[in-house]
């Protein structure tokens, strides 16, 4: 499989590696809306989109975030079982979380 086109875009630091086995990584993209950055992530279709979530929260926030301020979207709709597989809700190899705030924050 070759790796899809979320590999060659803007990404900060490293690749997230979450447990991955066999052949069935997924290459996706998480992006921070409120951040203006993003991280690669190679995961297993199996993982649960909540742990994709934490692993995203600590590269993006080192010092610490509650991942109840957060949700994440997919196509523009929200995830909201969070503990449901990557495949389930529909992740695809080369798709782009969005990783938001869950209420709107005021502009300073």
């Amino acid at each position: 499989m070759t790796t899809p086109f979320v590999d060659t875009l803007r990404s900060d630091g490293d690749v997230i590696h979450l447990e991955v086995s066999g052949g069935d990584a997924l290459h996706i993209r998480v992006q921070s809306a409120e951040l203006w950055r993003a991280v690669r992530v190679v995961v297993a279709s199996w993982q649960l989109v909540g742990s994709v979530k934490a692993a995203a929260l600590e590269a993006f926030f080192p010092d610490g975030a509650d991942g109840s301020d957060f949700m994440v979207k997919l196509n523009g709709f929200e995830i909201l079982h969070e503990d449901s597989s990557l495949a389930f809700v529909g992740v695809r190899n080369g798709s782009t979380l969005l990783l938001t705030h869950r209420r709107r924050r005021p502009v300073r």
